[in-house]
């Protein structure tokens, strides 16, 4: 009978020691999340709902801008290059720095054919998961790669997916933030193939940001969407045309906004 009691106890405490684990375990994660939504998501509400030190729209009657993310690819960014030149559009991409260093040359000729180039990391790497040195590594080792290529200062930068934590603006206070007016769920193939040139029509409106992506290799995209984009593109490049909407450089969209800058 003694036997079975200590049993008993034993089990009992057992069963405590457990409780008390899963509750710290719980508790644990309940701080992470706060944690998490300190650093992260509340400052990429705040920045994206306040437009604190963001661009998201230019000025400028019957213009617009078209950006570009992700890239360069070896395939799409040439010939949405080439499909640009055709149509005489300037355009600024968001250049991924570990992609930059294989197919510089598609940098060089963005230079030639007057484009800008802005920095979206040099890792695909969401904001919300980079320590402050590691955001302030990704930023500046993408600065130096576009920079030592081109030989052109970079002024421009879009974190990736918009994420921001909450040492972003301080870090990259050199650097103006585009962010878009216009999003289409390019990176997508279904929503390029069905309506994406219908919805590009719908989007134009005077200084109206565009954020396409010529990269289907990040997390989450689709590798034959920027295809389908730059087939897409090239109709509603006739369209804008046909509208007499003109595409511009950013920094003609956004001279005079109140968050403009011009160098470092």
């Amino acid at each position: 009978m003694k036997r079975f009691k200590v049993s008993i106890v034993i089990i009992e405490e057992k069963k405590r020691k457990e409780r008390g684990e899963t509750l710290f375990i719980v508790e644990l994660l309940f701080v992470a999340i706060i944690l998490f939504l300190i650093y992260s998501i509340l400052p990429t509400l705040f920045i994206r709902l306040s437009s604190l030190r963001i661009v998201k729209k230019g000025v400028g009657e019957k213009k617009i801008s078209l950006t570009f993310d992700d890239g360069p690819h070896p395939q799409y960014t040439k010939n949405l290059l080439d499909l640009l030149k055709r149509h005489n559009v300037k355009a600024t991409f968001f250049i991924v720095g570990e992609h930059a260093l294989k197919h510089p040359h598609l940098l060089r000729r963005m230079v030639i054919e007057g484009h800008e180039i802005g920095i979206h990391h040099y890792k695909h790497k969401s904001g919300w998961f980079l320590t402050p040195g590691k955001l302030k590594k990704e930023l500046k080792m993408c600065q130096e790669a576009i920079e030592h290529i081109t030989g052109r200062e970079v002024r421009y930068y879009r974190p990736p997916w918009g994420h921001f934590n909450i040492c972003t603006l301080a870090l990259a206070k050199t650097y103006q933030i585009i962010m878009w007016s216009v999003i289409l769920q390019d990176w997508k193939i279904e929503k390029g193939e069905s309506t994406l040139s219908k919805r590009l029509i719908e989007g134009l409106c005077d200084g109206h940001i565009y954020l396409l992506h010529d990269n289907g290799s990040t997390f989450g995209a689709e590798e034959q969407a920027p295809r389908i984009m730059i087939e897409q593109l090239s109709l509603f490049l006739d369209e804008m045309h046909k509208r007499n909407f003109t595409c511009v450089s950013l920094q003609d969209l956004i001279v005079g906004k109140k968050h403009y800058r011009i160098g470092h």
